[in-house]
């Protein structure tokens, strides 16, 4: 019986746990399905998305409210504030604080005082009880009016708070905002002041409009791809980087999202990989970002610039992602839209500020005439006979019946009632007259606002303009738009391991150190490795890589490279014929291996060469002696085959045995020259045909660039250098050709004229004097340079001088001849006198394209 009891107690508690074990399985499901979209919600809603309507979310909104209610034109201490904005915000007084000081350094509807940070180092702002804030002018402007604000109760429902501010401005896109909620981000960039205002005029006129970010941290920005703020844009951020001198580049503007902390980490931390080689970074950052990047001896100043863009926070990318709060829901637009429902919504606020105006002015306008009325036909005598209330209202509302058929509106018991408010000695001292004029003037005012009513856009466009006349002068752009190229991390990376290679055994890498060196590596370049038996294999450049025995080339990989061919004579199979062929390679699989041969079993490599340039060397074939061949022996010139796929078979060569092959002599490059574009917007060379054609060229051609501090030199064409801002000459040297430049000497204080030729190519040098005073004025390429010659002197005439006539060509360090003795006020250069090449000058000539004309900035 006991056993019985027993088993019935264990099945009934096991069923009780099955209960409850199913009990709280359905209780976590609801949980998740209620709780936690209760809270996905309130997130989204309520935290991290700022509303359209107003650009600002929550936390912000309560923020300006409770910096309202306690302005009275002075600072306030921010702590206060925070304590003060705690009546609206459910949340703590750091929040509340963090999010005060992010307002404070947008530097728009914030007045600050004290330590609030630094956007530009990323320094904390001071405690909130050591800083003070007040509201800006042109947030009491633009962001209240208590008659046109929807209110709501707070949290705990003791006192009532703005559901949306009615903001007069494209608040959120001056601003910007990020935020993550749950399941969804927002990151909308800041833009430019005056650019809203003025994209907005556009809006109200109907006219189209483009809009594009601006950071306060200055920068470069490429908005190609901005796809106008949406989801699936980017733009491409850059600091600004100059050279300082040729061991120093000074960072002056800092990319938005980045500080210097972060900046000068991410260098070091380059530096460290080998990315890029530098000496020293110095900060000297203080109101204005200046980070000095000294560099280690015989580094390009202009190779370190592109590779602290491509391995450093010099060059970010950032994705915005526009979401907003609309109708309370959160919806993904552009920059766009969100202009025009924040300039329709803005004309909206206009619209009913003047309509309150107008009932305002209106109700003035009623009671003073009835006031009027009231005084003037003595109506107020009519209540002395009155004993009751009702009696009084009765009578003057008799009175004034006979007078009152002008008026826009009815008599109500409210108007009669404040007549009877107005104090005897305000009866006495009445004035006709004034109280003709105060109506007059209330009609004139009626009568303007009405105007600004019937002509609703031109009264918003006025008000824009208005803005921007009162808070955006000292609002320029900061960033500046250009357009970058792309830059290929192996061609600027800092190569600072070395690659060897074991032929014979056919192991590539860096840790080989007893094999044979290769060439300078960096851990992202790819290697690519030709063998005896006519494989070609890229692969990633690694310590110790096994890639086939029998190497019989191997250097490191240019992608996209056209230039550099490939001379190859082949043994198709064991005993096949010999066949060559000249190829390039421009893209492959890297770690698959590519047969150059016709893929027969026992195919040999007779003969490889690789040519940067595109060379063509002659080569002797020799046969292997057989019964009826007599000619064993004959030269072959590789410029004679046209370049092809590297998987063409080839041009025959022979089949019979060839015996050896031997190199005769080196040729010349078998490409065409190449055209060479300057593009002024991202101040680079380029071939692919953007900005100014500089000419055609060759291996042997140089350019020419001259400088305002008075520097010249000619350098080798390279699609990554980096020009000087101060540049005002390039083009395509011509060795012949002399340069002529008019400047003043500081030192004695005359001006100067000089001619000269480079005789040191690839050197830089100066060729006006080091003084302080020293200034360049003109410097030009013509062969019969003309100027005009403008005298302080107002008697003495304009001179003209042929430089040609006026000096011969000396040495660069000539001082030159004096220009003249009178005090000059401006040297003007005139069109070029025509030139008449001598005999011997008439075959350098011809070769200088016509496209080859100096650029003059």
């Amino acid at each position: 019986m006991q056993d019985d009891i027993n088993n019935q107690e264990e099945s009934e508690f096991e069923n009780h746990k099955e209960v409850e074990s199913q009990e709280t399985i359905t209780k976590v499901t609801g949980m998740y399905k209620e709780w936690f979209l209760d809270y996905a919600s309130y997130v989204i809603l309520e935290r991290a998305v700022p509303a359209i309507a107003d650009g600002f979310k929550p936390v912000q909104r309560r923020i300006m409210q409770s910096m309202k209610d306690l302005d009275d034109g002075r600072y306030n201490k921010v702590a206060n504030l925070v304590g003060h904005c705690m009546q609206y915000h459910p949340h703590g007084d750091a929040s509340i604080s963090d999010a005060m000081v992010q307002i404070g350094q947008k530097e728009l509807l914030i007045d600050m005082q004290g330590n609030w940070g630094n956007i530009l180092t990323g320094d904390r702002a001071a405690a909130a009880r050591y800083i003070e804030a007040r509201l800006s002018k042109f947030a009491l402007e633009v962001v209240f009016n208590p008659k046109t604000t929807d209110w709501q109760a707070s949290y705990d429902g003791r006192r009532k708070e703005p559901i949306n501010l009615p903001v007069k401005f494209p608040m959120l896109l001056a601003q910007g905002g990020e935020g993550i909620a749950v399941g969804l981000s927002t990151k909308i960039l800041p833009h430019n002041f005056n650019e809203l205002i003025d994209a907005s005029i556009k809006i109200l006129k109907g006219r189209s409009f483009t809009l594009f970010p601006d950071f306060l941290t200055g920068g470069i920005v490429d908005v190609t791809n901005y796809n106008d703020g949406a989801r699936g844009g980017k733009v491409r951020v850059r600091a600004k980087i100059a050279q300082l001198d040729k061991k120093t580049l000074v960072i002056n503007e800092i990319p938005f999202g980045t500080t210097t902390s972060s900046l000068i980490e991410s260098i070091l931390k380059a530096n460290d990989k080998g990315k890029i080689k530098i000496k020293q970074i110095e900060d000297n950052t203080a109101r204005n970002v200046e980070i000095l990047i000294h560099l280690a001896p015989g580094i390009s100043p202009d190779k370190t610039i592109d590779a602290l863009y491509a391995f450093t926070n010099c060059g970010i990318s950032i994705s915005p992602l526009c979401c907003v709060i609309q109708d309370h829901k959160p919806v993904f637009i552009g920059v766009s839209d969100i202009l025009k429902i924040s300039t329709n919504n803005t004309l909206h606020l206009l619209k009913r500020e003047l309509e309150i105006q107008l009932g305002e002015l209106q109700e003035k306008w009623h009671f003073a005439s009835l006031e009027r009325i009231f005084i003037e036909n003595r109506i107020y005598r009519d209540i002395e006979e009155e004993s009751t209330w009702d009696g009084v209202i009765t009578a003057i509302d008799r009175g004034l019946k006979p007078h009152t058929t002008h008026l826009k509106r009815a008599v109500t018991e409210e108007d009669i009632v404040r007549l009877t408010e107005i104090r005897i000695k305000r009866i006495s001292k009445f004035d006709i007259d004034k109280a003709k004029q105060l109506i007059e003037s209330l009609e004139d005012e009626i009568a303007v606002v009405k105007n600004y009513l019937d002509n609703l856009i031109e009264f918003a466009i006025n008000y824009f303009k208005s803005l921007k006349e009162k808070y955006g002068k000292d609002k320029p752009r900061l960033t500046e738009i250009r357009t970058f190229d792309d830059i290929e991390a192996t061609k600027v990376v800092m190569r600072n391991e070395k690659l060897y290679v074991n032929r014979v055994e056919g192991f590539v890498g860096t840790s080989l150190k007893r094999d044979e060196f290769v060439a300078d590596c960096a851990d992202i370049d790819d290697v690519i490795v030709f063998r005896k038996d006519g494989v070609m294999m890229v692969t990633k450049a690694a310590q110790k890589t096994f890639v086939g025995k029998d190497i019989i080339h191997i250097a490191i990989f240019k992608k996209s490279d056209k230039r550099t061919i490939y001379n190859m004579m082949y043994r198709d199979g064991r005993s096949g014929p010999s066949y060559m062929k000249r190829f390039n390679v421009t893209a492959v699989t890297r770690d698959r291996e590519y047969d150059l041969t016709a893929g027969n079993k026992g195919s040999v490599v007779l003969h490889f060469t690789a040519n940067p340039n595109g060379e063509a060397e002659t080569v002797g074939v020799e046969l292997k002696p057989l019964a009826g061949l007599k000619k064993l022996k004959w030269d072959i010139d590789f410029s004679d085959l046209i370049i092809k796929g590297r998987s063409s078979k080839g041009n025959l060569i022979t089949k019979y045995p060839v015996k050896k092959i031997e190199f005769k002599s080196a040729g010349t490059s078998t490409l065409k020259p190449r055209k060479i574009w300057f593009d002024d917007t991202v101040q680079r060379l380029n071939v692919d045909g953007r900005g100014e054609l500089l000419g055609e060229f060759t291996s042997k051609d140089k350019l020419l660039i001259a400088t305002q501090s008075g520097k010249i030199k000619t350098i080798t064409p390279a699609l990554t250098t980096h020009f000087e801002d101060d540049m005002v000459v390039l083009e395509k040297w011509n060795p012949n050709k002399p340069i002529s430049a008019v400047y003043y000497e500081g030192e004695k204080e005359k001006y100067y004229i000089k001619r000269f030729v480079i005789d040191t190519p690839d050197k830089e040098e100066l060729f006006i004097s080091e003084h302080p005073k020293t200034q360049l004025q003109i410097v030009v390429t013509d062969y019969r340079p003309n100027v005009e010659v403008v005298f302080s002197k107002r008697n003495l005439d304009n001179l003209v001088i042929d430089l040609e006539d006026f000096i011969a060509i000396k040495g660069i360090k000539a001082l030159g001849n004096q220009l003249t003795e009178d005090k000059i006020k401006l040297v003007n250069r005139l069109e070029a006198l025509p030139y008449t090449p001598e005999e011997n000058e008439i075959e350098t000539e011809e070769e200088i394209s016509k496209d080859d004309q100096p650029r003059l900035f």
